[in-house]
């Protein structure tokens, strides 16, 4: 009998839903992004992001079970996220997938996003070689994970401050660039010279693998404002910007690169693998691919469309939680924090 999960993915601004088929196999993956309605914004605005899931999830869903060629009584089981994220949002998302787990009599698998991030991976590669270390660098979260096995997370390190792609937009505004920040930060660093501009490397202490990038904003700020000039009359343009954006994204791309090198040689890691939006970044993909202390690691770059938010990543973590019976109740709530330790909220 086929194992066909649903995968329904509502914690931030994309409204998701995807069909995969015993874990691995995509059959629908789809996804709508909020990024026009947040742009004038800069950021997410939860009512309004909760707002468009509402109007959105329907269509959605209808659309995933379409693309997969499946109905609802074909699917095995529901798994929805169900923690972090903004509660509105991921009300949305737990209230259809409740309501079709309860009209259907499926089981309901609740799901936490960082740790579908962190296996991102074996969507990618099934036969992921273990232990992994998986990097999850979004908006939201930029955290460092040793995967010993299937359903079995170790955090590494975290970030302290911001994370990676929240310095991104916030090194973005600066520059005068459009909202999301880091697309518009690698398109403008495109032409740039990342030397041009010393901007700092924030690796704490020796052995530490926590983040920390507020440092990094700050010195982009007073290196477009500095300290007793008057204010700039305009952003910068031309030349200037793409060497500023170039230096911004190689110090921030530099940080994530030296960090994993580290955990490299402080664990039996066999591979490494990425997860999150910032993980889609050329610059990232290419310095990984080309790191001499990372060489012995068999690299895992899962396809762009999976490394954002996105329901197939929901859909495989959820096929572990239902092999290992983790199956939740109607009674599963929203939650906004990860999971206490950032541990993986699934076991053997």
């Amino acid at each position: 009998m086929r194992e066909l999960i649903l995968g329904i993915e509502t914690s931030c601004d994309e409204t998701a839903a995807a069909v995969v088929e015993a874990g691995t196999q995509v059959l629908s993956n789809v996804v709508h992004s909020q990024t026009a309605l947040h742009e004038r914004w800069r950021g997410v605005v939860p009512e309004v992001a909760s707002r468009s899931h509402t109007e959105r999830i329907l269509p959605i869903l209808q659309q995933a079970l379409a693309d997969a060629a499946v109905t609802p009584e074909d699917l095995t089981a529901i798994a929805v996220t169900h923690r972090p994220g903004m509660i509105g949002c991921l009300l949305v998302g737990l209230a259809a997938a409740k309501a079709l787990a309860w009209r259907f009599g499926k089981p309901l698998l609740g799901v936490d996003h960082v740790q579908a991030h962190v296996h991102t991976g074996f969507l990618a590669e099934p036969d992921l070689p273990l232990p992994a270390l998986a990097l999850v660098a979004s908006g939201g979260h930029t955290a460092l994970y040793l995967i010993h096995e299937r359903g079995r997370t170790e955090r590494l390190g975290t970030t302290r401050d911001d994370a990676a792609g929240e310095a991104l937009d916030k090194g973005a505004a600066l520059l005068g660039l459009p909202y999301p920040g880091g697309p518009a930060i690698q398109r403008a660093a495109a032409t740039g010279n990342a030397k041009r501009y010393d901007l700092p490397r924030t690796l704490l202490g020796p052995d530490s693998l926590d983040f920390s990038f507020s440092g990094l904003k700050t010195a982009l700020l007073y290196t477009l404002r500095p300290q007793g000039a008057p204010p700039r009359a305009a952003p910068p343009e031309g030349q200037e910007l793409a060497d500023l954006a170039a230096s911004y994204q190689e110090a921030l791309v530099d940080v994530l690169v030296q960090k994993l090198a580290r955990a490299a040689r402080a664990t039996s890691a066999r591979s490494l693998c990425l997860g999150g939006g910032v993980a889609r970044n050329t610059r990232l993909r290419e310095r990984l691919a080309a790191e001499p202390s990372l060489t012995r690691l068999h690299l895992v770059l899962p396809a762009p469309d999976l490394c954002s938010d996105n329901g197939a990543m929901i859909a495989s973590l959820g096929s572990h939680l239902l092999r290992t019976g983790q199956v939740a109740t109607l009674e599963l709530d929203a939650v906004a924090t990860p999971a206490a330790g950032g541990k993986a909220v699934v076991r053997r």
